[in-house]
This record gives structure tokens, sequence and C-alpha cells, in this order.
């Protein structure tokens, strides 16, 4: 029995230990998600703590399939989806204080927000699983409920904008 299964199962039998125990171990990496697709850490908290809102209000209908995670994933990545739907407009200019990620230590020429938030949505949706979140190819066609072939053309077509986008930069 893997370890989230138990937490689930004492989660719902109303364990706050347990609760406690599930949102230090995903709170991060969800936070880091919506942080990555909403640019503004502000609403990047507000998605992910919606996030686990949520998860909560359904954990008495919550069938355990696999990893709790995807599930997670799946409910940011529409929050996040709904945010850019809305009229206002996102900013993508400033950066955390503390890098969020190995990847912002470097010394980029080309901000990775702004890199990012030039790909189209489905593009930066993957890249972000991908190589920030460190998720299998495999567990992103999960996650967002598309092919597997799909997931490989989605990284592909991504690398390439950016290595366009690095490389006319570099020039400048």
């Amino acid at each position: 029995m893997d370890a989230d299964l138990l937490l689930l199962l004492r989660m719902q039998n109303g364990d706050d230990e347990a609760i406690e125990a599930f949102v230090r171990k995903y709170y991060p990496r969800i936070l880091q998600y919506c942080r990555l697709h909403l640019g503004d850490p502000g609403h990047a908290e507000d998605c992910t703590q919606e996030t686990f809102a949520r998860f909560f209000r359904t954990l008495p209908q919550y069938r355990h399939y696999g990893k709790a995670a995807n599930y997670l994933y799946v409910i940011a990545g529409n929050l996040c989806r709904d945010h850019y739907r809305r009229p206002a407009e996102i900013p993508l200019d400033t950066l955390p204080e503390q890098p969020v990620d190995p990847i912002a230590s470097f010394d980029l020429r080309m901000d990775l927000r702004q890199a990012l938030g030039r790909l189209p949505p489905e593009l930066r949706e993957v890249t972000v699983l991908y190589f920030l979140q460190g998720q299998p190819q495999k567990e992103i066609a999960r996650i967002l409920g598309i092919g597997l072939p799909l997931v490989k053309y989605r990284l592909r077509r991504a690398k390439e904008l950016l290595k366009n986008w690095l490389e006319k930069e570099a020039v400048q």
C-alpha cells in the first residue's frame, strides 16, 4: 500500500495530522506550478489554496488510482487556465525575491517568466510540468488527459520556440 493511499484513508476518516502531512508534502510543488503559470506570487498563492480547497471538498468521493499529485495538478491546471480567461492582465515582468527553482539561478539573458509567458498556454503547461516540475511524459499525458504523442510534440515545439527566442535575445 503506498504512502499517499494511507494518508488519503486517514484524511477521509478525519485525521487532521494526515491532512497537515498531505499539505506539507504537496503544497510547495503545486505553489511552484501555479507561480510558473501565473507569474504573480499572490495569484499563485490564491490558486494553490483554491486547489487544496477543491481537493478537500471532493475528498469523500475521491478514488485513489495512482498518484494524488496528478489530481492536484489537474485541479491547479484548470484554475490557472480559468485565471487566463479573466480579462485582467497577468504581470510577467517581476521575479520573486528568491529563486523558485534551480533554473532561476542561471544567468539567462531572457527572463524565464517572459519566455514561458510567450508560449501558447498548451505548450507552456507541458513545458512547466516536464522541465520545471520533473513530471515524466506519461504522467503529463495522464494529468492533461491527452495522448503521449501530443505531449512529445508540444515539448518539441516549445523547445524550438524557446531556442529561437533565446538565440534572438543573444544576438541583441
